[in-house]
């Protein structure tokens, strides 16, 4: 278990039958700190080299939220593009994780998905919902924009719906238009109906063959290899423009309302 000062953490469970569960979590309705972000990485990329994980399954804690993006906190303590670009890329290394592990990653969306938390939904080779699992992608209404998250998302969901949430960043979209999209595999409408369907999967997945699944995995992501250059310099492009007078007033604003 990796814990910040705030009570936020990151755990990796392995059962017996190789489904290997990753959760993790921030009191601030899993708004994530950089501590939290790089413990994230770590863990996958520990169950991705662990031979007794056969499949992941990705989950945070709670009911309502399942990750409000980036810690807030931290966003307004930036003060130089070194700081900039370290805080965004805390987003990148998750999704960079997800992008080059050999195991298939189930993620599980139990509530709303924010900037960050569309990101890491949109990186998942497979994702289950509930009805409560509303996204948006809040960062061009603070000043900045969905520059790291935005190629996962644009690769699952398709440039209108990127498009859309980019633009209307003030708006929720509610979670079957995410699965008319392609963001979501399956919807439920409650938690448990979903917990049982990711269990089922993710033992069938479990039981499958290793070596046809890292070759299927590599399939889907094929194309992605430049990722590892390109979320770096997005996560610079916001760095940069977190720094501008218009961007400091905007999140003062947003901190405000």
């Amino acid at each position: 278990m990796h814990a910040d000062l705030n009570g936020g953490g990151v755990e990796l469970t392995i059962d017996n039958n190789g489904v290997g569960a990753v959760t993790f979590g921030h009191p601030a309705s899993n708004s994530l700190p950089g501590t939290i972000l790089e413990a994230l990485a770590n863990t996958i990329d520990r169950a991705s080299g662990d031979s007794n994980c056969k499949v992941i399954v990705l989950k945070s804690w709670g009911d309502r939220a399942f990750c409000a993006g980036a810690s807030f906190d931290e966003l307004m303590a930036i003060e130089n593009e070194d700081e900039g670009l370290e805080f965004f890329s805390g987003f990148s290394k998750v999704i960079l994780a997800m992008r080059r592990s050999p195991k298939f990653i189930i993620c599980r969306v139990q509530g709303k998905a924010v900037g960050g938390g569309v990101g890491i939904a949109a990186a998942a080779d497979y994702a289950f919902a509930t009805s409560y699992a509303s996204v948006k992608l809040s960062e061009l209404a603070i000043g900045i924009g969905p520059f790291v998250v935005g190629p996962a998302v644009e690769r699952k969901m398709g440039t209108s719906a990127f498009t859309a949430l980019a633009i209307d960043a003030a708006t929720w979209y509610d979670a079957k238009w995410a699965q008319q999209q392609g963001l979501y595999a399956q919807v439920f409408d409650d938690a448990a109906s979903m917990d049982a369907a990711i269990g089922g999967l993710a033992q069938r997945l479990a039981a499958s063959n290793p070596e046809a699944m890292a070759q299927l995995k590599a399939v889907f992501w094929t194309g992605t290899e430049h990722w590892e250059s390109l979320l770096p310099e997005r996560a610079a492009i916001s760095g940069r423009l977190v720094l501008s007078d218009f961007t400091r007033e905007a999140i003062n604003r947003f901190k405000g309302a």
